[in-house]
Protein backbone atom coordinates (compact mmCIF):
# COMPACT_ATOMS: atom_id res chain seq x y z
CA UNK A 1 0.00 0.00 0.00
CA UNK A 2 1.17 3.52 -0.82
CA UNK A 3 0.61 6.34 1.67
CA UNK A 4 1.11 10.04 1.01
CA UNK A 5 1.55 12.17 4.13
CA UNK A 6 0.86 15.86 3.60
CA UNK A 7 1.35 18.74 6.06
CA UNK A 8 4.18 16.92 7.86
CA UNK A 9 5.62 20.17 9.23
CA UNK A 10 2.31 21.00 10.91
CA UNK A 11 2.48 17.99 13.23
CA UNK A 12 6.20 17.54 13.90
CA UNK A 13 9.39 19.57 13.88
CA UNK A 14 11.37 16.36 14.35
CA UNK A 15 10.21 16.00 17.96
CA UNK A 16 7.45 13.51 17.17
CA UNK A 17 7.98 10.36 15.11
CA UNK A 18 5.78 9.34 12.19
CA UNK A 19 7.16 5.79 12.16
CA UNK A 20 3.91 4.21 13.40
CA UNK A 21 2.27 5.45 10.22
CA UNK A 22 5.11 4.94 7.76
CA UNK A 23 5.52 1.32 8.92
CA UNK A 24 2.11 0.53 7.42
CA UNK A 25 3.14 0.96 3.80
CA UNK A 26 5.34 2.64 1.22
CA UNK A 27 5.25 6.24 2.41
CA UNK A 28 6.12 9.61 0.92
CA UNK A 29 6.24 12.80 3.00
CA UNK A 30 5.44 16.39 2.11
CA UNK A 31 5.27 19.60 4.08
CA UNK A 32 2.69 22.22 3.09
CA UNK A 33 1.74 21.69 -0.56
CA UNK A 34 0.06 24.42 -2.68
CA UNK A 35 -3.54 23.59 -3.58
CA UNK A 36 -2.77 23.12 -7.25
CA UNK A 37 -0.03 20.58 -6.47
CA UNK A 38 -1.92 18.38 -3.98
CA UNK A 39 -3.22 15.90 -6.56
CA UNK A 40 0.28 15.48 -7.95
CA UNK A 41 1.70 14.90 -4.48
CA UNK A 42 -0.86 12.19 -3.76
CA UNK A 43 -0.25 10.65 -7.17
CA UNK A 44 -1.07 6.92 -7.23
CA UNK A 45 -1.22 6.56 -3.44
CA UNK A 46 -3.97 4.43 -1.92
CA UNK A 47 -4.18 6.64 1.17
CA UNK A 48 -3.45 10.25 2.04
CA UNK A 49 -3.01 11.67 5.53
CA UNK A 50 -3.33 15.42 5.97
CA UNK A 51 -4.00 18.16 8.49
CA UNK A 52 -5.30 21.28 6.72
CA UNK A 53 -4.61 20.42 3.07
CA UNK A 54 -7.77 20.83 0.98
CA UNK A 55 -8.80 17.47 -0.42
CA UNK A 56 -11.43 18.66 -2.87
CA UNK A 57 -13.60 16.79 -5.33
CA UNK A 58 -11.19 17.86 -8.08
CA UNK A 59 -8.21 16.45 -6.17
CA UNK A 60 -9.92 13.13 -5.46
CA UNK A 61 -11.13 12.81 -9.07
CA UNK A 62 -7.51 13.03 -10.28
CA UNK A 63 -6.20 10.44 -7.79
CA UNK A 64 -7.62 7.26 -9.26
CA UNK A 65 -6.12 4.90 -6.66
CA UNK A 66 -7.24 6.94 -3.65
CA UNK A 67 -9.38 4.93 -1.29
CA UNK A 68 -8.67 6.50 2.10
CA UNK A 69 -8.30 10.03 3.51
CA UNK A 70 -7.05 10.24 7.08
CA UNK A 71 -6.83 13.38 9.13
CA UNK A 72 -4.28 14.62 11.65
CA UNK A 73 -7.24 16.42 13.21
CA UNK A 74 -10.76 16.21 14.55
CA UNK A 75 -12.23 18.80 12.18
CA UNK A 76 -12.75 17.76 8.55
CA UNK A 77 -14.19 20.84 6.85
CA UNK A 78 -11.20 20.78 4.43
CA UNK A 79 -12.40 17.50 2.89
CA UNK A 80 -15.21 17.24 0.33
CA UNK A 81 -17.16 14.66 2.31
CA UNK A 82 -20.01 14.44 -0.18
CA UNK A 83 -17.68 13.50 -3.05
CA UNK A 84 -15.81 11.00 -0.88
CA UNK A 85 -19.06 9.36 0.19
CA UNK A 86 -20.36 9.19 -3.37
CA UNK A 87 -17.15 7.57 -4.63
CA UNK A 88 -16.55 5.16 -1.77
CA UNK A 89 -13.50 6.93 -0.37
CA UNK A 90 -13.23 6.37 3.38
CA UNK A 91 -12.54 9.50 5.44
CA UNK A 92 -11.48 9.13 9.08
CA UNK A 93 -10.77 11.81 11.67
CA UNK A 94 -9.31 11.63 15.18
CA UNK A 95 -11.84 12.69 17.81
CA UNK A 96 -10.83 13.24 21.41
CA UNK A 97 -7.04 13.20 21.04
CA UNK A 98 -6.63 16.83 22.16
CA UNK A 99 -9.37 17.10 24.77
CA UNK A 100 -7.09 17.72 27.75
CA UNK A 101 -4.75 20.02 25.82
CA UNK A 102 -7.47 22.30 24.46
CA UNK A 103 -9.28 22.44 27.79
CA UNK A 104 -5.94 23.42 29.37
CA UNK A 105 -5.49 26.13 26.73
CA UNK A 106 -8.98 27.43 27.40
CA UNK A 107 -8.19 27.90 31.06
CA UNK A 108 -4.79 29.37 30.28
CA UNK A 109 -6.71 32.20 28.62
CA UNK A 110 -9.28 32.42 31.40
CA UNK A 111 -6.62 32.60 34.10
CA UNK A 112 -4.49 35.08 32.18
CA UNK A 113 -7.47 37.37 31.60
CA UNK A 114 -8.92 37.15 35.11
CA UNK A 115 -5.53 37.95 36.63
CA UNK A 116 -4.35 40.48 34.00
CA UNK A 117 -1.18 38.39 33.85
CA UNK A 118 0.17 39.82 30.60
CA UNK A 119 -0.33 43.38 31.85
CA UNK A 120 1.42 42.62 35.14
CA UNK A 121 4.30 40.78 33.47
CA UNK A 122 4.87 43.59 30.97
CA UNK A 123 4.54 46.31 33.62
CA UNK A 124 6.97 44.58 35.98
CA UNK A 125 9.50 44.12 33.18
CA UNK A 126 9.20 47.82 32.38
CA UNK A 127 9.91 48.81 36.00
CA UNK A 128 6.42 49.42 37.34
CA UNK A 129 7.00 47.46 40.55
CA UNK A 130 10.41 49.04 41.07
CA UNK A 131 8.72 52.44 41.09
CA UNK A 132 5.93 51.32 43.43
CA UNK A 133 5.76 52.97 46.86
CA UNK A 134 4.11 49.87 48.36
CA UNK A 135 5.03 46.19 48.49
CA UNK A 136 1.97 45.17 46.46
CA UNK A 137 1.28 46.82 43.14
CA UNK A 138 -2.09 46.22 41.47
CA UNK A 139 -3.09 48.82 38.86
CA UNK A 140 -4.79 46.23 36.65
CA UNK A 141 -8.04 44.39 37.51
CA UNK A 142 -7.89 40.98 39.19
CA UNK A 143 -10.90 38.90 40.15
CA UNK A 144 -11.77 35.43 41.37
CA UNK A 145 -13.36 32.85 39.10
CA UNK A 146 -15.48 31.42 41.92
CA UNK A 147 -19.09 32.41 41.43
CA UNK A 148 -18.59 33.56 37.84
CA UNK A 149 -20.67 32.02 35.04
CA UNK A 150 -18.79 29.92 32.51
CA UNK A 151 -20.80 29.69 29.29
CA UNK A 152 -19.89 26.76 27.06
CA UNK A 153 -21.03 26.72 23.43
CA UNK A 154 -20.81 23.12 22.22
CA UNK A 155 -20.72 20.15 24.57
CA UNK A 156 -18.58 17.44 23.05
CA UNK A 157 -15.49 15.96 24.68
CA UNK A 158 -13.70 19.30 25.08
CA UNK A 159 -16.76 21.19 26.27
CA UNK A 160 -17.36 18.56 28.94
CA UNK A 161 -13.76 18.71 30.13
CA UNK A 162 -13.89 22.51 30.31
CA UNK A 163 -17.05 22.25 32.41
CA UNK A 164 -15.30 19.92 34.88
CA UNK A 165 -12.39 22.32 35.25
CA UNK A 166 -14.81 25.21 35.69
CA UNK A 167 -16.50 23.32 38.49
CA UNK A 168 -13.13 22.87 40.20
CA UNK A 169 -12.84 26.67 40.23
CA UNK A 170 -16.36 26.86 41.69
CA UNK A 171 -17.76 28.52 38.59
CA UNK A 172 -21.40 28.31 37.58
CA UNK A 173 -21.67 26.19 34.42
CA UNK A 174 -24.05 27.12 31.62
CA UNK A 175 -24.23 25.12 28.38
CA UNK A 176 -25.71 25.60 24.92
CA UNK A 177 -25.73 22.44 22.82
CA UNK A 178 -27.65 21.02 19.87
CA UNK A 179 -28.26 17.87 21.96
CA UNK A 180 -29.53 19.16 25.35
CA UNK A 181 -30.80 15.67 26.21
CA UNK A 182 -27.14 14.63 26.61
CA UNK A 183 -26.44 17.45 29.05
CA UNK A 184 -28.26 16.50 32.20
CA UNK A 185 -25.71 17.61 34.79
CA UNK A 186 -25.66 21.31 33.91
CA UNK A 187 -28.14 24.03 33.04
CA UNK A 188 -28.77 24.12 29.28
CA UNK A 189 -30.00 27.26 27.56
CA UNK A 190 -30.40 28.70 24.08
CA UNK A 191 -27.63 30.55 22.28
CA UNK A 192 -28.90 34.05 23.07
CA UNK A 193 -29.31 33.33 26.78
CA UNK A 194 -25.80 31.86 26.86
CA UNK A 195 -24.35 35.08 25.44
CA UNK A 196 -26.42 37.19 27.81
CA UNK A 197 -25.48 35.41 31.03
CA UNK A 198 -21.87 34.30 30.57
CA UNK A 199 -18.98 36.03 32.34
CA UNK A 200 -16.66 33.85 30.25
CA UNK A 201 -18.02 32.46 26.99
CA UNK A 202 -15.94 29.67 25.43
CA UNK A 203 -16.52 28.05 22.04
CA UNK A 204 -16.20 24.29 21.58
CA UNK A 205 -18.38 23.44 18.59
CA UNK A 206 -17.29 22.20 15.15
CA UNK A 207 -17.43 24.67 12.28
CA UNK A 208 -20.68 24.08 10.37
CA UNK A 209 -23.08 26.35 8.48
CA UNK A 210 -25.01 26.65 11.76
CA UNK A 211 -22.01 27.65 13.88
CA UNK A 212 -20.19 29.85 11.35
CA UNK A 213 -19.94 33.39 12.76
CA UNK A 214 -22.08 32.51 15.75
CA UNK A 215 -20.13 35.34 17.38
CA UNK A 216 -21.34 38.39 15.46
CA UNK A 217 -22.64 41.92 15.99
CA UNK A 218 -25.97 40.66 17.28
CA UNK A 219 -24.69 38.05 19.72
CA UNK A 220 -21.87 40.30 20.94
CA UNK A 221 -24.44 43.00 21.70
CA UNK A 222 -26.08 40.57 24.12
CA UNK A 223 -22.93 40.10 26.19
CA UNK A 224 -22.03 41.94 29.37
CA UNK A 225 -19.40 44.64 28.94
CA UNK A 226 -17.49 42.84 31.72
CA UNK A 227 -17.53 39.50 29.88
CA UNK A 228 -14.73 37.67 28.05
CA UNK A 229 -14.78 35.53 24.92
CA UNK A 230 -12.54 32.49 24.43
CA UNK A 231 -12.17 30.72 21.09
CA UNK A 232 -10.08 27.55 20.80
CA UNK A 233 -12.36 25.83 18.28
CA UNK A 234 -12.39 27.27 14.75
CA UNK A 235 -11.71 30.82 13.61
CA UNK A 236 -14.74 30.83 11.35
CA UNK A 237 -17.03 30.76 14.38
CA UNK A 238 -16.19 34.44 14.99
CA UNK A 239 -16.86 37.57 12.95
CA UNK A 240 -13.43 39.02 13.66
CA UNK A 241 -14.27 42.59 12.66
CA UNK A 242 -17.32 42.59 14.91
CA UNK A 243 -15.27 41.23 17.82
CA UNK A 244 -12.51 43.80 17.27
CA UNK A 245 -15.08 46.61 17.33
CA UNK A 246 -16.62 45.29 20.54
CA UNK A 247 -13.19 45.13 22.20
CA UNK A 248 -12.00 48.52 20.99
CA UNK A 249 -15.26 50.19 22.02
CA UNK A 250 -15.03 48.42 25.42
CA UNK A 251 -18.35 46.68 24.92
CA UNK A 252 -16.48 43.51 25.84
CA UNK A 253 -13.77 43.22 28.49
CA UNK A 254 -11.38 40.96 26.61
CA UNK A 255 -10.81 37.88 24.49
CA UNK A 256 -8.52 34.87 24.25
CA UNK A 257 -8.14 33.64 20.68
CA UNK A 258 -6.16 30.59 19.52
CA UNK A 259 -7.73 30.25 16.06
CA UNK A 260 -8.42 32.66 13.20
CA UNK A 261 -10.46 32.55 10.02
CA UNK A 262 -7.31 32.81 7.92
CA UNK A 263 -4.18 31.05 9.19
CA UNK A 264 -1.34 31.94 9.32
CA UNK A 265 -2.52 35.30 10.63
CA UNK A 266 -2.77 38.11 8.10
CA UNK A 267 -1.08 41.40 8.96
CA UNK A 268 -4.38 43.23 8.49
CA UNK A 269 -6.36 40.98 10.84
CA UNK A 270 -8.51 43.36 12.94
CA UNK A 271 -7.87 41.42 16.15
CA UNK A 272 -4.09 41.80 15.98
CA UNK A 273 -4.10 45.21 17.66
CA UNK A 274 -7.51 45.03 19.37
CA UNK A 275 -7.75 46.01 23.04
CA UNK A 276 -7.14 43.26 25.60
CA UNK A 277 -7.08 40.52 23.00
CA UNK A 278 -4.69 37.65 23.71
CA UNK A 279 -3.83 35.73 20.55
CA UNK A 280 -1.85 32.51 20.24
CA UNK A 281 -0.95 30.78 16.94
CA UNK A 282 -3.31 27.78 16.97
CA UNK A 283 -1.34 25.84 19.57
CA UNK A 284 -4.08 24.51 21.85
CA UNK A 285 -3.71 21.03 20.34
CA UNK A 286 0.09 21.07 20.12
CA UNK A 287 1.65 19.79 23.41
CA UNK A 288 4.16 17.06 22.63
CA UNK A 289 2.17 14.41 24.50
CA UNK A 290 -0.91 15.32 22.48
CA UNK A 291 0.89 15.04 19.15
CA UNK A 292 2.41 11.69 20.10
CA UNK A 293 -1.06 10.44 20.97
CA UNK A 294 -2.30 11.75 17.63
CA UNK A 295 0.29 9.76 15.65
CA UNK A 296 -0.73 6.56 17.40
CA UNK A 297 -4.43 7.16 16.77
CA UNK A 298 -3.89 8.05 13.10
CA UNK A 299 -1.94 4.81 12.66
CA UNK A 300 -4.70 2.86 14.41
CA UNK A 301 -7.27 4.39 12.06
CA UNK A 302 -5.29 3.27 9.01
CA UNK A 303 -4.78 -0.21 10.43
CA UNK A 304 -8.49 -0.57 11.16
CA UNK A 305 -9.36 0.48 7.62
CA UNK A 306 -6.77 -1.91 6.15
CA UNK A 307 -8.32 -4.69 8.24
CA UNK A 308 -11.77 -4.01 6.86
CA UNK A 309 -13.22 -2.46 10.00
CA UNK A 310 -12.64 1.28 9.71
CA UNK A 311 -13.32 3.49 12.74
CA UNK A 312 -13.90 7.19 13.23
CA UNK A 313 -15.41 7.32 9.76
CA UNK A 314 -16.96 10.65 8.80
CA UNK A 315 -17.81 9.86 5.18
CA UNK A 316 -20.62 7.37 5.75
Amino acid sequence: MKIAILDKCTVTKGDVSLSEISSLGETVFYDVVPDDEIAGAIGDADAVICNKARITAEVMSKCKNLKYVGLFATGYNNIDIAYAREHGICVCNVPGYSTNAVAQMTFSFILALSGSLCDYTNSTREGGWIKSSTFSYFPFPIFELAGKTLGIFGFGNIGREVAKIGEAFHMNILVSTRTPSKCTEYECVGVEELFERADFLTLHAPLTPETERVVNEKTLSLMKSSAYLINTSRGGAVDERALARALNEERLAGAGIDVLTCEPMEKENPLRLAKNCLITPHIGWAPIETRRRLMTLVAENISAWMGGNPKNVVSK
